[in-house]
């Protein structure tokens, strides 16, 4: 069987050999050890990107922050439209994939741990940034005085970066500290509106899902490992997320299915008893009944693309 570990995740330098054009221009954008950390203007990268991209995983952590126009991204199982004054974040491990050329002005920064972990207590600021994690809510909306001060960060940050690399460390952490903080601020005042008891099952279940999806396909097995009933947790991942958990776990299944015909060439017998089913023909009407098409036919339509 295969591991995760053999499904590619892409680190920057992966990615650009795989989905960037070759382009001097792409140089001057990023700078050395782009790979530990690096801002740039939305509408400067994405023309040298090679669409669409597909699912896919990244080693690091992603912030597309709007200044005008629009973008849209497939984030998990869900597809995200951000507008001015939003942010989409994709933490590193989740699946994200996009196919259109947005018109639109903004800033894209990407980021490993370690830029934050040299002076500055990695464990404890990470696990503090809820939106750093895979299973947390992509979009994060900004008000008009928010908005002002993370708009101010990333021109700053662009700034000392395109100037002088990662050279100004000091300066560099300092700023995407506070720019952090500033989103993370945002996002909990989101998530304030959904009564801690609630929030805390839901992030739980979406936590514990991530990390046992290959193995674990029932409401139950989530529910035993949070000790709840299985109803409390239908009601609970409902009210907060809008979906039921076993949707949450099909859609789970379907994505890592799409990253393996994308990554692989495992026959599809060999993905679905990847992904823990002993029944080929029941893990194909599940993929179906998501996508609308078998995974055979998804993956010639892959190999024609």
């Amino acid at each position: 069987m295969v591991s995760k570990s053999k499904i590619k995740t892409h680190n920057t330098v992966s990615f650009r050999e795989r989905y960037m054009y070759p382009e001097q221009e792409l140089d001057q954008l990023l700078k050395p050890q782009f790979s530990k950390f690096f801002i740039v203007k939305v509408e400067d990268m994405i023309r040298l990107i090679k669409l669409p991209v597909p699912p896919t995983r990244a080693t690091g952590h992603s912030l597309i922050y709007l200044t005008a126009g629009e973008a849209i991204m497939t984030i998990g199982s869900d597809t995200y439209k951000i507008y001015k004054d939003e942010c989409l974040v994709v933490p590193a491990g989740q699946v994200y994939a996009f196919a259109s050329l947005d018109i639109n002005k903004g800033y894209l920064c990407h980021f490993q741990n370690d830029m934050i972990s040299s002076r500055f207590g990695k464990q404890e600021l990470i696990r503090d940034m809820e939106f750093l994690q895979v299973w947390s809510h992509p979009r994060i909306s900004l008000d008009k005085q928010s908005s002002g001060f993370v708009a101010m960060l990333f021109k700053r940050l662009l700034l000392d970066y395109t100037a002088h690399g990662l050279n100004n460390p000091d300066i560099l952490q300092s700023y995407f500290i506070a720019l952090l903080c500033e989103l993370n601020k945002a996002g909990k005042q989101d998530a304030g509106k959904i009564p801690a008891p609630s929030a805390t099952i839901s992030n739980r279940f979406r936590k514990l899902l991530f990390a046992h999806v290959r193995s674990k396909h029932q409401v139950s097995d989530y529910a035993r490992l949070l000790s709840i009933t299985p109803n409390h947790l239908n009601k609970t991942v409902k009210a907060v997320t809008g979906k039921s958990p076993g949707k949450w776990i099909d859609e789970a299944i379907v994505l890592e299915a799409k990253v393996l015909l994308y990554q692989s060439n495992l026959s599809i017998s060999a993905i679905a008893a990847e992904l823990g089913f002993d029944d080929p023909s029941y893990f194909t009407r599940l993929f179906k009944k998501y996508e609308g098409t078998t995974p055979l036919s998804f993956r010639k339509r892959i190999e024609k693309s």
